[in-house]
């Protein structure tokens, strides 16, 4: 059975770092491009992150790029990303998601496996 399970969210004062966790089960996450995404109360989900399959190439949303850093632990199937420098308006629910096409990047697919997601609150 697919599975995503994030963690690693909570509340951090602006300025703070946390660090999520995407822990996969029942393939392996290495092999499939993999993105974060976001969603904020009364806004849409968008895309903040993501990684490559073949390359490791990483792709960031400008609200985020130098302050997030996606990267792959194919040691415990896991995709994690590093938020530094934490803002109140990325307050939101963290998804993480797989494509489904063996060998895929981020530029040419879409995410079909979704975790549970997990909450980044930033305040004060």
């Amino acid at each position: 059975q697919v599975q995503l399970v994030e963690s690693g969210g909570g509340l951090v004062q602006p300025g703070g770092s946390l660090r999520l966790s995407c822990a996969a089960s029942g393939f392996t996450l290495g092999y499939y491009a993999t993105g974060w995404f976001r969603q904020a109360s009364g806004k849409e989900r968008e895309r903040v992150s993501c990684i490559n399959s073949d390359d490791g190439r990483t792709y960031y949303a400008d609200s985020v790029k130098g302050r997030f850093t996606i990267s792959r632990d194919n040691a415990k199937n896991a995709v994690l990303m590093q938020m530094t420098s934490l803002e109140p308006e990325d307050t939101a629910v963290y998804y993480c998601a797989a494509s489904e096409l063996y060998g895929s990047n981020c530029p040419d697919t879409d995410f079909h496996s979704w975790g549970q997601g997990t909450q980044v609150t930033v305040s004060s």
